[in-house]
């Protein structure tokens, strides 16, 4: 039987990491306190990272830690007990950016090694030279075509990582010093500001000037990116929610399942695609897979991007006897409205919504304060961590 493809997800925390895994990410990448390039997330404590490996291990999937902030010599102290500590702790492997650390690690210890994104590895001799130094896979550049992922893969083989979904930096494979002349925040060290994503007044335009990238999706285009032999699917967002996480991970966990039961279609396509541009707050594009990328792969002026308001729960439990579904509301909802409910096993249920109560029981008609208790009438049995939104219609 043919392994399929990996999905690989972000988690920014331990919530995020388990709704990931549980929603169908075969594997997770996340921080540590340290030497991450998303010092903004809350990351992971050692203990966490304990926590994350067993909970992964216990489904068959895995965790891979980020090592991957540009080192200067400051950022050297603790790092190699750190690295101990994190194999102790049964990490499946460490994404590493510079070269000291992958040899360090690759004659120290028995674990993978993939090269982050952050080395630029844009062609075939590149890609020999890594694997000399026994690197076990390649992230690659977010610059690079189909076409020439399938002629790298033609001539090496070693496992190949490549991004599907999410926001994408502007400059080279995130390459950038933006932040660091503008905010004095180093990006290249966990501590991008995304000016990119500023808008700048311009001298003599009314309106205003951005360099930012439309987001990445893939979906149209999964099975001539899975045809080329990659072994790993990313999704980007270490900052994202819950509900992002989840939304995103089950549609791309039904793509590439559809695609292996050959049961793959443009209307499924087109469906998850519509779920997810609602879950997004931005427009998307394939940047550098389909052709060189151009100015409609960015914005310039104009740019909105809206709040989603979809997501309106989250299932605490279920009561099979009652049929009693209980709930941290999240956006406003009332009774008579039409909702659906997607479950980490990936089913989803639509119907509206007759009585809304309280924690207590008591019948109120709206819903309107984030975190309360709410609990629903629903006649259908529902999965802890199920989660409730707006109608997909």
């Amino acid at each position: 039987m043919t392994k399929k493809v990996e999905l690989l997800s972000p988690a920014g925390d331990l919530e995020r990491l388990k709704i990931a895994l549980l929603y169908g990410a075969d594997a997770v990448y996340i921080g540590g306190r340290e030497y991450s390039l998303r010092a903004n997330a809350n990351n992971f404590s050692l203990e966490e990272i304990k926590e994350a490996t067993s909970f992964a291990h216990k489904l068959g999937k895995k965790v891979y830690l980020t090592l991957n902030i540009v080192f200067h010599n400051e950022d050297l102290e603790g790092v190699y007990e750190f690295i101990k500590e994190v194999v102790d702790a049964k990490i499946d492997a460490f994404i590493v950016s510079d070269p000291f650390l992958i040899r360090y690690i690759k004659e120290n210890f028995n674990v993978e090694v993939h090269l982050s994104t952050q080395g630029s590895t844009t062609n075939k001799e590149a890609i020999r030279f890594w694997k000399k130094e026994k690197v076990d896979r390649v992230v690659l550049a977010r610059e690079v075509s189909i076409k020439e992922i399938k002629e790298i893969l033609d001539e090496v083989e070693i496992d190949l990582e490549v991004f599907i979904h999410g926001a994408m930096c502007t400059f080279y494979s995130g390459r950038c010093c933006l932040s660091n002349y503008f905010t004095n925040r180093d990006s290249n060290r966990g501590g991008c500001a995304q000016v990119c994503r500023f808008a700048f007044d311009i001298e003599g335009h009314e309106e205003k000037f951005t360099i930012a990238t439309k987001d990445l999706n893939m979906a149209e285009y999964l099975d001539k990116l899975i045809d080329t032999g990659v072994k790993s699917l990313k999704i980007e967002g270490r900052m994202r929610s819950l509900y992002y996480l989840a939304t995103v991970i089950s549609s791309y966990r039904r793509l590439i399942d559809d695609y292996y039961n050959k049961t793959l279609t443009k209307e499924k396509i087109k469906k998850e695609e519509k779920i997810l541009s609602r879950v997004a707050n931005r427009e998307t594009s394939t940047h550098y897979y389909m052709k060189q990328a151009d100015y409609k792969d960015q914005y310039y002026t104009g740019r909105q991007e809206l709040s989603n308001q979809d997501f309106l729960g989250l299932v605490l439990s279920y009561d099979k006897v009652d049929k009693i579904a209980t709930l941290t509301q999240r956006n406003y909802f009332k009774e008579n409205d039409e909702v659906e409910i997607f479950t980490p096993s990936g089913k989803t249920y639509s119907f509206t919504i007759d009585k809304v109560y309280d924690k207590d029981m008591n019948s109120i008609e709206v819903a309107r304060h984030p975190e309360e208790i709410i609990k629903l009438k629903v006649d259908f049995p529902i999965e802890e961590n199920s989660m409730m939104r707006v109608r997909i219609k």
